[in-house]
């Protein structure tokens, strides 16, 4: 079992409170390098600002795209804001570089308990 860190930045601190605050279960990334060394049973240690707290991984899933994820998931379960396809591409694409990302390495979600 490992600790990986995944960080928020402050403009995205209410999907920090989310999960914290078990509201939203799934975290999903691009799959970049880093990502895919994370493994069902680590734990992920979500940091926005000097707030932290930790979560384990109970179930992971790769996609090749948005539309591939969002077969399994609602909008509103990868961000409890969305409702629709359309906002969830616009929430991807507003972070820095992740057209590029998710082109490239695909999305990975994290299930987490």
């Amino acid at each position: 079992m490992k600790t990986h860190t995944l960080k928020f930045r402050a403009v995205n601190k209410d999907t920090f409170e989310a999960i914290e605050s078990n509201k939203k279960k799934v975290e999903t990334r691009a799959g970049t390098v880093k990502n895919t060394k994370i493994e069902v049973g680590d734990v992920l240690k979500f940091v926005c600002g000097k707030e932290s707290f930790e979560k384990k991984v109970s179930n992971i899933k790769k996609y090749k795209n948005i539309k591939a994820i969002l077969k399994d998931y609602e909008p509103k379960e990868i961000n409890p804001k969305l409702k629709t396809e359309g906002e969830t591409i616009d929430m991807y694409y507003s972070f820095p570089k992740y057209k590029e990302k998710i082109k490239k390495y695909g999305l990975i979600a994290f299930e987490l308990k």
